[in-house]
């Protein structure tokens, strides 16, 4: 089967020597849609789960908040597959780090991915990164500058546009919509429209906190390549997301 196709510049190989963390999950029957695929919600919770392994690992004092998640997906993981997350920091700025992560199962390069994640303080501010952080993670990181900038385009004129009703099992110890959560309209509109599409690069910008008594809309919009996906309250942008097809 096909391995991601992957630009090397976006996604760092694992270096030789610095901090990484691997675990295995167990695809179970909630992660996967009726055709046995798994889910991006289910896989944006794997890549969550690794890293905060690594974080609490590393005794790390405050939280991470993301910013930006892009996935490359070769052959993705299915049923009752056994996945090995194996994770590392592949780059920094002021007050935020950039985390690889490479899936694999039984050997073969299943799912790669790229995130960006802002540090904030335990009152919830963004706060910079300190001298415990690099030496947890700067020879991994090698001292490769990354950048926070999103880039996203906004909703688009013609793009369809239906409530999306949140639900309290959506909310996460932040008190906002959980990162991965927020896949799972990307995931409904792949499911009702494009079933049969294999989705073979997938992005998503987190632009502003979900909180669950808001008035949320999914926009949406088809591309000849693709589909757009977009999260608002109103004209304001909560999530946007990019889904390529095989």
């Amino acid at each position: 089967m096909r391995v991601p196709d992957v630009d090397p510049e976006e996604f760092i190989p694992l270096p030789a020597t610095g901090r990484r963390v691997t675990r295995e999950r167990h695809v179970r029957l909630g992660d996967v849609t009726s055709r046995g695929r798994a889910r991006l919600d289910a896989l944006a919770g794997y890549l969550q789960d690794v890293a905060a392994d690594d974080v609490e690992d590393a005794g790390i004092v405050g939280a991470w908040v993301l910013r930006r998640l892009v996935l490359a997906v070769g052959d993705p993981p299915r049923y009752r597959d056994v996945v090995e997350l194996t994770t590392f920091c592949s780059g920094s700025g002021s007050r935020f780090a950039e985390r690889r992560t490479t899936l694999t199962v039984a050997g073969r390069v299943a799912v790669e991915a790229v995130a960006l994640w802002v540090y904030v303080d335990e009152a919830g501010r963004p706060a910079r990164l300190r001298e415990w952080f690099f030496d947890l993670y700067g020879e991994a990181a090698g001292g490769r500058l990354v950048r926070s900038r999103l880039r996203h385009p906004p909703p688009a004129p013609d793009a369809t546009v239906r409530s999306w009703p949140l639900r309290v099992s959506d909310v996460d110890v932040l008190d906002h919509v959980n990162n991965a959560a927020s896949w799972a309209a990307v995931e409904d509109e792949l499911g009702r429209h494009h079933a049969e599409r294999l989705p073979t690069r997938a992005e998503m910008e987190y632009r502003r906190p979900v909180d669950l008594d808001e008035a949320i809309e999914l926009r949406t919009s088809t591309r000849a390549d693709g589909v757009a996906c977009w999260l608002t309250r109103g004209d304001d942008v909560c999530t946007s997301a990019l889904v390529w097809f095989a």
